[in-house]
């Protein structure tokens, strides 16, 4: 297909109906047993993979298993057990802090909704999203970098804010397509649609993405 006979806009239900053949179980990359465990391993993934997070999150949980547990915690030996994730410092005082806001405001257990979770240290709209629907199953979209991108790259935003973009794609998928889509999106992101140097010649969107590029 020529640059000039590509569509501008493809629609978000082709994108996702593509998608759904190269990507058939866009399950969580994170490994949880729980919510609890789900929330921190999210907060530990900010400017980090899920697959450093997967490698710290064993020992930690195994040493502080729920938030009651956390919350007691001495920053030192917290730091001690998520060093490989980045900025630890930081992280290890926002999980105690979150862990104690859990105790003393949510009897230990996490939200949920969106309005509570919020609140809590270190959790911004993008994580609060991920506890919602991968720990919940309540619909739905954490918008990340990934998601962005491919987002822009597609034209389904022009919008370079993430509160921006979730509300442009919740208008253009069904609420039950919410966590799988975005899931989705994220995904190709992650493996194909790269920042740098994305994928273009084994995409399966190749044919009908706007920003296409054979040369890339």
């Amino acid at each position: 297909m020529k640059g000039s006979d590509r569509p501008r806009h493809p629609s978000l239900d082709l994108i996702l109906e593509k998608l759904s053949g190269s990507i058939g179980n866009p399950r969580m990359e994170l490994e949880c047993s729980n919510v609890f465990e789900l929330l921190v391993a999210t907060v530990l993934s900010a400017q980090s993979t899920d697959r450093t997070v997967n490698t710290v999150t064993p020992a930690l949980f195994r040493t502080f298993p729920d938030a009651r547990a956390l919350s007691g915690a001495s920053v030192a030996e917290v730091e001690s057990l998520i060093r490989p994730t980045g900025f630890f410092r930081r992280k290890a005082e926002q999980i105690i802090r979150l862990a104690i806001t859990l105790q003393e405001r949510f009897s230990g257990m996490v939200p949920r909704n969106m309005e509570d979770l919020v609140t809590l240290p270190g959790v911004g709209r993008k994580t609060a999203s991920v506890v919602l629907a991968h720990g919940f199953g309540i619909p739905a979209i954490p918008v990340d970098t990934h998601v962005i991108r491919v987002s822009r790259r597609l034209s389904l935003t022009v919008s370079e804010d993430p509160e921006q973009i979730e509300a442009d794609l919740k208008r253009q998928m069904p609420e039950s397509s919410w966590i799988s889509g975005s899931s989705r999106l994220l995904l190709h992101g992650r493996y194909v649609c790269l920042a740098k140097k994305p994928l273009c010649h084994s995409c399966v969107l190749a044919k009908i993405c706007p920003s296409f590029s054979p040369h890339v």
